[in-house]
């Protein structure tokens, strides 16, 4: 894999993160600092926390620690959806594609803290054996 650009997860969040820039543009200008700037964060930190966790694979508890964050932060984003639905300031049908994909980005989230070796995310901080077995043998 050559780099968190090319993970699927992030590909998709990116473009959630666009669809909800787009969508929160039409927020009432007094929801600048308030709920625009926390969806807006929330849904940019998704991608951020892939970033950090990727780099961080050699330690995998790190990494599972960065897409658990992650994930916290695309729940997030759903909660100001529903705040903006709420507020009457866009409608549910206003955010059924960001929420998909919001899922979607959800579930291979939680295949990246599942199975976290899938991703690069493996220990290298424990001795490799070089070639001996258990007792010291060589094998080659």
């Amino acid at each position: 894999m050559a780099g968190f650009k090319d993970l699927i997860a992030y590909k998709k969040a990116f473009e959630m993160s666009r669809m909800v820039f787009v969508l929160s543009k039409r927020f009432p200008k007094e929801e600048t600092y308030s709920l625009t700037d926390q969806i807006r964060r929330s849904s940019r930190s998704v991608t951020a926390q892939m970033a950090e966790g990727y780099r961080k694979r050699r330690y995998p508890l790190s990494f599972i620690a960065k897409m658990v964050d992650s994930d916290g932060e695309n729940a997030e984003t759903q909660v100001w959806l529903d705040h903006a639905v709420a507020c009457e300031y866009v409608t549910g049908k206003d955010i059924v594609p960001i929420v998909a994909l919001s899922e979607e980005v959800g579930r291979l989230l939680a295949d990246m803290i599942e199975d976290p070796g899938k991703y690069g995310a493996i220990d290298r901080t424990k001795p490799r054996s070089f070639g001996m077995d258990r007792s010291g043998t060589n094998r080659s």
